[in-house]
């Protein structure tokens, strides 16, 4: 994995989320040149501010590394209120998104 795909999905994320580098830095609890240091490729961030970051913008590790989703926060999002739902009505949501694809 190269530095430059986290830089840039940590940009990518930023930018779907809404916010300015200078907001999340200082969400974060760091200067306002943090998260553009990381962006323009001075530093990566150690592991704890990593997972930090990934906290912040919605996602897991996981997500952070699989850029086949455009927007990983919203799918997040879709999935925790598709666990919420019960058997009839998840079974309702699996026939309207398979109608889509016919």
């Amino acid at each position: 994995m190269e530095a430059d795909f986290i830089r840039n999905r940590i940009t990518q994320l930023r930018l779907q989320k809404g916010v300015s580098e200078y907001k999340m830095s200082f969400d974060l609890g760091h200067s306002r040149s943090y998260i553009y240091n990381i962006s323009s490729g001075k530093s990566l961030p150690p592991m704890r501010e990593f997972l930090q970051i990934c906290d912040y913008l919605g996602v897991t590790p996981s997500e952070f590394f699989d850029d086949s989703s455009e927007n990983p926060a919203l799918l997040q999002v879709a999935m925790n209120e598709l666990k919420k739902l019960n058997e009839d009505d998840l079974m309702l949501m699996i026939g309207i998104l398979k109608r889509n694809y016919i």
